[in-house]
């Protein structure tokens, strides 16, 4: 069973650290990711950008897109999965949001650009 493990915080805590305290902070993660990485279970690993960064694509039940700046997931909506697409822009990234859309009406899509959080190093064990 693969499960996703979704971090949360609040962003501007986290995206005012200083260079050195979020070296420090991923120092720390890197520990438990390398423990993972020799025991095999770590999958992607990712980190979001600031949900500045983000488009929502809203979709109406009659399958109506509307584009919106930034995250805007209702609090009665919840994260119910993600896909990770390689695109070269955000335009053609919200074009497969809308295809997605299309095939399930009336979702949500948070399209957010991502980085890298750690080189693969799984061969490296």
């Amino acid at each position: 069973m693969q499960y996703a493990i979704l971090c949360y915080n609040e962003e501007d805590v986290v995206w005012s650290m200083s260079k050195q305290e979020d070296q420090a902070m991923m120092a720390r993660l890197n520990v438990v990711q390398d423990r993972l990485v020799k025991s095999g279970k770590l999958g992607v690993s990712l980190r979001l950008l600031p949900t500045t960064a983000a488009a929502t694509l809203r979709t109406a039940p009659n399958g109506e897109a509307l584009v919106l700046d930034g995250p805007f997931a209702e609090t009665k909506e919840q994260l119910l999965g993600f896909f990770v697409v390689d695109t070269d822009n955000l335009e053609e990234a919200l074009d497969l949001a809308r295809d997605l859309a299309a095939a399930k009406t009336g979702s949500t899509y948070e399209v957010r650009p991502i980085a890298l959080y750690f080189p693969d190093r799984r061969g490296a064990a």
